[in-house]
C-alpha cells in the first residue's frame, strides 16, 4: 500500500506575499485625499440623516430656499427677512447640521461647503456667522523624504526657490499639478478664473512638502532672482486683479462665495495674534494651512517684494470713507500680522535645513506638533488583521 504523501509546505515567496498589507496601506493612506466617511461629522453626511427625518427634510429645503435668495449685503444693508425663515432656522438648530464640518482637501467640497452655510446663517439670514471656521480642525503633517539621488541632481548654486521647483518636478503628480496652473496662468489672454482653479487644485491635491516647499522657500535679501521666483509662484500677472480693488469690496466678493468665504473665515480664525509678539490662537502649521487655503480665491494673497517675506492682498483702501479703519484692519490682518509672520519665518527656517544637513541623512524631520484626527490616522491594525485572514483562507489550498 502507497504512502500518503507529506504536505508540501508553499514557497517561501508565496508566505511573505500573505503577509504583506494590501498595495494601498503601503503606499501610505496618509497620501490620499480624505473621503466623506473619514470625516467625524462632515456636512454631506449630516445632510444625508437630514433627508431621512421629513420635518429636518422639509426645514433645510425652507432654509434653503431663503438663504439663496438673498445676497450678500453691503455694510450698510439690512436685508428683510420672513417670520418663517426665521422659524425654520430655529428648527435646524437641534439637527446634526449644526455640528457638521468640511475638509478643505476632500472631495465634495463645494456641497458639504454650501451645506454648511445654509444652516450657519445669522438671524438676518443675510450675513454669516464668521465667528467659526467651517473647516475640521485638523493638521497632519508628514516629514519630507527623498531619495539621495534626488539630493545628488540639484546643484550647488541654484536658489532654494530653484531647488524646490526641482523637487517637485521629480514628484510625478505635483509637476503635473504645476505645469497644468502654470499653463493656465500664462499668456497675455490666461483666463482669470481658470487661473485660479487650476492654483486651487496645485495647493490642495499636490503633498503639503512639496507646495510649502515652492510656496515658502527661503531667500537671502540679496538674492533677487530667487525673491522674484517666489513672488511668481501663484502667477500674479493672472492670478491677481487687473486693476487694484479696494479691499472691503474685495472682501464682499470673497463673501458672496462659499469657498472663498470658508478660506476667509479659517485664516481669521487660525491665524489671529494674541499679542504683539505673534503668538498664534492656534499652531503655526494650522495658520500656514489657512494662509495656503486663500491662494485661487478672491483674496489670493502674495510677497511684496523680492527683497522679504512680507506678505499683503492686492487691494488698497483709498476711498473707504467712514469704513477707513475696518478696511485697514482687514489689510493689516495680512500685512502686518505677527503671527502669520513668524509662521511663514519658521517653515522656511525648516526649509533652509533642507539642503544644509548632511548628505547621508535623506530625511528632513520638519515633523511638526499636530493634532490629528482618530479618523484620518492610519490604523496600524489594519494589515495585520488583513493578513492573518488572508492567510488562513488561503494556505489550506496549497497545502
Amino acid at each position: 500500500m502507497a504512502r500518503p504523501r507529506n504536505p508540501q509546505p508553499p514557497p517561501p515567496v508565496l508566505l511573505l506575499l500573505l503577509l504583506l498589507p494590501p498595495l494601498p496601506l503601503l503606499l501610505g493612506a496618509g497620501d490620499l485625499l480624505p473621503t466623506e466617511g473619514q470625516l467625524m461629522n462632515n456636512c454631506v453626511q449630516a445632510r444625508k440623516k437630514c433627508k431621512a427625518d421629513p420635518t429636518c427634510n422639509a426645514a433645510y429645503h425652507r432654509l434653503h430656499s431663503c438663504t439663496s435668495g438673498i445676497s450678500t449685503p453691503s455694510p450698510a444693508e439690512e436685508p428683510s427677512v420672513s417670520e418663517d425663515c426665521l422659524k425654520v432656522a430655529q428648527q435646524l438648530r437641534n439637527s446634526s447640521l449644526m455640528s457638521c464640518t468640511c475638509h478643505w482637501r476632500m472631495k465634495n467640497q463645494i456641497t458639504c461647503l454650501e451645506i454648511y452655510w445654509t444652516v450657519h446663517s445669522t438671524g438676518n439670514l443675510g450675513d454669516y456667522e464668521l465667528d467659526v471656521s467651517p473647516y475640521e480642525d485638523t493638521v497632519i503633517t508628514k516629514p519630507w523624504k527623498m531619495n539621495l539621488s534626488e539630493l545628488n541632481m540639484l546643484k550647488p548654486d541654484w536658489d532654494p526657490c530653484l531647488k524646490f521647483a526641482m523637487l517637485c518636478t521629480f514628484n510625478e503628480k505635483c509637476d503635473r499639478l504645476r505645469k497644468a496652473y502654470g499653463e493656465a496662468c500664462s499668456g497675455p489672454r490666461c483666463q482669470r478664473h481658470t487661473c485660479l482653479r487650476q492654483l486651487r487644485a496645485f495647493f490642495e491635491k499636490a503633498s503639503e512638502s512639496h507646495a510649502q516647499g515652492v510656496l515658502l522657500c527661503p531667500c537671502a535679501p540679496t538674492d533677487l532672482g530667487c525673491g522674484q521666483r517666489r513672488r511668481n509662484t501663484i502667477a500674479p500677472s493672472c492670478a491677481l486683479p487687473s486693476a487694484i480693488p479696494n479691499c472691503l469690496d474685495l472682501r464682499l466678493t470673497c463673501l458672496s462665495q462659499p469657498l472663498c468665504r470658508s478660506r476667509l473665515v479659517d485664516f481669521q480664525i487660525h491665524c489671529h495674534p494674541l499679542d504683539i509678539l505673534g503668538t498664534c490662537t492656534t499652531e503655526k502649521s494650522r495658520c500656514l494651512q489657512a494662509y495656503m487655503g486663500l491662494i485661487g480665491t478672491a483674496m489670493t494673497p502674495n510677497f511684496v517684494s523680492n527683497v522679504n517675506a512680507s506678505v499683503a492682498l492686492s487691494c488698497t483702501c483709498r476711498g473707504s470713507g467712514n469704513l477707513q479703519e475696518e478696511c485697514e484692519r482687514l489689510e493689516e490682518s495680512f500685512s502686518h500680522n505677527p503671527c502669520l509672520m513668524e509662521a511663514i519665518a519658521a517653515k522656511m527656517r525648516l526649509h533652509s535645513q533642507l539642503f544644509s544637513q548632511d548628505v547621508e541623512d535623506s530625511t528632513l524631520p520638519v515633523m511638526e506638533h499636530q493634532k490629528e484626527s482618530p479618523a484620518l490616522r492610519p490604523q496600524p491594525w489594519v494589515p495585520s488583521l488583513f493578513s492573518c485572514m488572508l492567510t488562513l483562507i488561503l494556505l489550506p489550498s496549497f497545502w
